[in-house]
């Protein structure tokens, strides 16, 4: 038995068994130095498609109050101002994505054949002092008798 321990296998055993294996992983502490550099820009990401959901809505607002606009003044004996009424209680219930829509208020154009009718504010903003405005129109025409 003393011939196999003092043999050169069992010492070579020895010596790998408490020989250090190389790190697999040589940069320990990487990942938090990696999530401080990229976490901005996720960030940005992040709160830039908000920003732009929030502008779409507004514009999907403001046209669909425009539109609703068309539509009541645009209808036979229509009385002046009723497209603009309309479209300002579109806006009432719309909600708040759409802001500062009352200061010059919606607006409708009138001629003999056509109706135009305009809703102008700013979108809700998720970054402070950065301002989106938002302008969106609708076109109908107006209806009247004609003869056959």
């Amino acid at each position: 038995m003393r011939d196999v321990l003092s043999t050169g296998w069992c010492r070579m055993a020895v010596a790998v068994r408490h020989r250090r294996l190389p790190d697999p992983f040589p940069e320990r502490g990487g990942n938090p130095v990696e999530l401080a550099v990229a976490l901005p820009a996720i960030l940005l990401m992040l709160f830039a498609s908000i920003q732009v959901a929030a502008v779409f809505v507004a514009r999907s607002t403001a046209l669909n109050a425009a539109q609703s606009g068309v539509n009541a003044q645009r209808l036979h004996q229509a009385p002046a101002g009723a497209g603009a009424e309309r479209a300002t209680k579109f806006l009432h219930q719309a909600g708040d994505w759409l802001v500062d829509w009352d200061k010059p208020g919606p607006s409708c154009v009138i001629t003999d054949t056509d109706v135009t009718c305009t809703v102008t504010g700013r979108s809700l903003s998720v970054v402070p002092g950065v301002e989106f405005s938002v302008r969106q129109s609708a076109h109908g025409t107006v209806e009247r008798w004609s003869a056959p």
